[in-house]
């Protein structure tokens, strides 16, 4: 069957890297050889950070597992898009949006006269993603490849980023928010939600960030950060904030 693709969006670059997604890791529980499989150990830059780099390039493979439904039992979708605060007419980028788990919220939440941005750094899982929006019609939906190291965001351009399961991926996470920071408008939030360090579900537990590290990282590059009450059984959620 022929693959239908979708027109990325004319404020994104498209550059290929494969490293990372915002999709869940292996179970906690897996043996060491299936975390450390495929992983990128180029040095980091920047501030130094170093993320866990894994490869999610067999789209079908990992979509039969990040789209699996018991996964919205403790990923809750909707109470992490309420979180957010997205208002209609919003633009929102989802980084390391993966198989596309939360388009269809995201959609949603932001109606008609809003945007989503779906961006992934995996050519395969962003290829999964246009055929996903396609099929659904999600005709608010814009998809794009990024490099690992730069979300490719126009200067005050969105009013949310989504980054789900995918903080503990990224390198030089403080000169990463710098660029988010710059990408959001007055008063817009980067939204991050990560796993605890006692979840069953994520990554080997040294590459797992409290919620006050990430706090410390937002903060570092610009934004005022706290974190959000939620029910998440195995995640927290760290919001954010650019100066209004």
């Amino acid at each position: 069957m022929q693959r239908r693709v979708r027109h990325t969006a004319p404020l994104l670059a498209t550059t290929i890297m494969a490293c990372s997604s915002s999709t869940p890791d292996a179970p906690a529980s897996a043996p060491a050889h299936e975390h450390a499989h495929g992983h990128d150990h180029h040095a980091a830059h920047g501030d130094g950070t170093k993320g866990m780099h894994h490869r999610f390039d067999d789209a079908e493979k990992w979509a039969k597992r990040f789209d699996a439904p018991e996964r919205d039992a403790w990923q809750k979708p909707r109470e992490v898009v309420t979180a957010a605060t997205i208002a209609p007419g919003a633009t929102v980028a989802d980084i390391g949006a993966g198989t596309g788990y939360f388009l269809p919220y995201l959609a949603e939440a932001v109606g008609e006269g809003g945007r989503v941005l779906a961006l992934d750094v995996e050519p395969n899982l962003v290829a999964h993603m246009e055929e996903r929006v396609a099929d659904a019609g999600l005709t608010t939906v814009s998809v794009a490849q990024i490099p690992y190291d730069d979300p490719k965001l126009e200067a005050a351009s969105v009013d949310r980023v989504l980054i789900v399961d995918t903080w503990h991926h990224i390198d030089a996470r403080v000169a990463y928010t710098q660029k988010l920071a710059a990408a959001l408008k007055p008063g817009g939030q980067v939204v991050v939600v990560d796993f605890t360090m006692d979840s069953p579900e994520g990554p080997p537990r040294e590459h797992r960030l409290a919620p006050e590290k990430v706090i410390e990282e937002l903060t570092a590059g610009g934004l005022e950060a706290r974190v959000v009450e939620e029910t998440l059984p195995r995640q927290y959620i760290v919001i954010g904030q650019k100066a209004p």
